[in-house]
């Protein structure tokens, strides 16, 4: 016995001698200290040729090889080298068995266990991945890009949906009683809404529905609209779950689906061969609709008014949405943040107030665009109790509270209106009315230059088909591009007049199909859209 063992550590000495490892190079004895973490040895002059060979024979058993860090320590009285190796586009859950063990300062003695981490590159040191992959292809956002443009060319700026007029006198004057009033406004309140809102919610949308709302359960007030989407597809959407959305569509319900582990699902609304003179000519088709719904569908998400098209969808087209969300047992997410700005006679229809879909509609709406107070970011989310919730289990884990100073002045503007509903007093009859003026003079500037508007039943925007024009415009850069893009880009640069275009709201799918529309808004002062005028006339005068 003694004997073997004896053979066996003469036999591992000698293995030892004669590896062309196991001898330190030539200086290797001023050069032990290895690569400072964060340098890329591969791409480094090698200290020594020990660890020279050290790094070839690493790379060489795995092709993917990218960086190896080393780092220096004590275990079990023998010096080691501790390898870390890094692989370009590693999942977490891979896995390679590689662990190299250097005995006396070079010698390549084993490979054993190993994670490998997905490599991130800094200016400063090597890291696993930082975002989580739930993040990505949603980075690029259509409003970063063009209000970042706009801003640098100091454009006339008909692109972002916000007025730049002062919200109403009655709710500026609430909220400076709020912020001037005791102490309670200054701290935080219910978590979920303050309680004198909700109260006024329940009871103003309890009419308009024709059904009591409960103001505690039914109700959840949030950091704007934006942030009631979030809830409701976090609480709502689970990997897999197939989401239906009408196209166009604001672009941030196919980020916050993705977000949500669904699959987004398109159907778009097309316009008549026969005339697309409004937005009441792009329409559903009932039979295309009814073929994206599955199995795996859990939810239609509608957005009435329609941003950027302005359609108001009317009863008719509301029954055929509803009566597919029964069959198929699906949610209704309804986004109707434009719902007090209709013209011309079109009428704003609650999906929720339908037969049968009370129980199964999340109502989306906002201040904001109520009262034509964006910056103050309250909006709500309405709805059943047991889907509400759900949203409430998300937004007690994120946001929790709300501003009150801002919902006590909303809470008093929507006592007022509800006093005045119906009257001309009534600041949901006076906007819609002074907005139509504007929707007419900025259709007429358009129409003047050679671009065809899409005029709409409701909301803040205008479409306008650039087709037509086509022709009188240079070519344009950045062929990888919609030619809406381009033509937007060049609007600014050029004409000094900011809008967006359309395709931006549509799938990668259809985007295709509709590359010759742009958006304005004309929720403007008259001061701007007459700048925006003076532009577009100039260009007219130059063609």
């Amino acid at each position: 016995m003694r004997e073997c063992a004896r053979t066996r550590i003469r036999e591992t000495r000698r293995l030892r001698r004669s590896s062309p490892l196991s001898r330190p190079c030539e200086g290797h004895e001023k050069a032990r200290a290895p690569p400072p973490t964060g340098s890329c040895p591969l791409q480094t002059k090698p200290r020594c040729s020990c660890l020279s060979s050290y790094y070839r024979a690493a790379a060489a058993l795995c092709p993917s090889f990218s960086v190896v860090q080393l780092s220096r320590c004590r275990e079990n009285k023998e010096n080691r080298w501790r390898c870390s190796l890094f692989f370009l586009g590693a999942r977490r859950s891979d896995k390679i068995s590689l662990t190299l063990r250097i005995f006396s300062d070079g010698a390549l003695r084993c490979f054993r266990r190993a994670r490998v981490s997905q490599l991130h590159t800094s200016a400063a040191a090597m890291s696993r991945q930082l975002h989580a992959r739930r993040i990505e292809g949603i980075d690029k956002n259509v409003w970063v890009e063009f209000t970042q443009l706009a801003a640098e060319y100091k454009a006339v700026n008909l692109g972002q949906g916000f007025p730049d007029f002062p919200p109403p006198s009655f709710v500026q004057e609430a909220f400076c009683k709020a912020v001037s009033g005791g102490f309670a406004l200054h701290q935080y309140t219910r978590a979920f809404g303050h309680p004198p809102l909700v109260k006024i919610l329940a009871k103003f949308f309890g009419r308009i529905v024709g059904r009591d709302i409960d103001p505690l359960d039914d109700i959840l007030v949030t950091v704007g609209a934006y942030q009631a989407l979030f809830c409701t597809f976090q609480a709502l959407i689970d990997d897999g779950d197939e989401v239906i959305i009408i196209e166009p569509f604001f672009d941030c319900y196919q980020p916050m689906v993705k977000m949500a582990g669904g699959k987004c699902v398109y159907v778009p609304l097309r316009p008549k061969k026969d005339k697309c003179e409004t937005s009441a000519d792009w329409v559903l088709s009932p039979g295309e609709l009814a073929s994206k719904f599955t199995s795996h569908t859990k939810a239609i998400i509608l957005n009435t008014p329609n941003n950027p098209l302005g359609k108001v969808f009317n009863r008719e087209e509301l029954q055929v949405i509803s009566d597919l969300c029964i069959k198929h047992d699906v949610l209704c997410i309804s986004d109707e943040v434009y719902e007090w700005l209709t013209y011309n006679g079109a009428k704003h229809i609650k999906i929720a107030s339908l037969p049968g879909m009370w129980e199964r509609t999340i109502t989306i709406g906002s201040a904001g665009k109520t009262f034509s107070a964006t910056g103050w970011k309250v909006g709500w989310a309405i709805g059943s109790t047991h889907i509400l919730k759900h949203l409430r289990t998300v937004h007690q884990n994120s946001v929790y509270h709300c501003p009150t100073a801002a919902q006590e002045a909303v809470a008093h503007g929507f006592q007022r209106e509800f006093e005045q509903f119906g009257k001309p007093e009534s600041y949901f009859i006076q906007l819609p009315a002074n907005l139509q003026v504007k929707r007419q003079k900025l259709a007429q500037c358009l129409k003047s230059v050679g671009l065809q508007p899409i005029i709409p039943e409701g909301g803040y925007f205008m479409m306008a088909d650039i087709s037509a024009i086509k022709a009188n415009l240079p070519d344009l850069p950045g062929q990888d591009e919609p030619y809406d893009h381009r033509f937007v880009k060049w609007l600014i640069k050029n004409k000094r007049l900011a809008t967006i275009p359309v395709s931006a709201f549509y799938s990668h799918e259809h985007c295709k199909d509709f590359p010759n529309y742009i958006r304005f808004c004309f929720a403007k002062e008259d001061f701007t859209l007459n700048a925006a005028e003076k532009i577009l006339q100039e260009w007219s005068e130059s063609k």
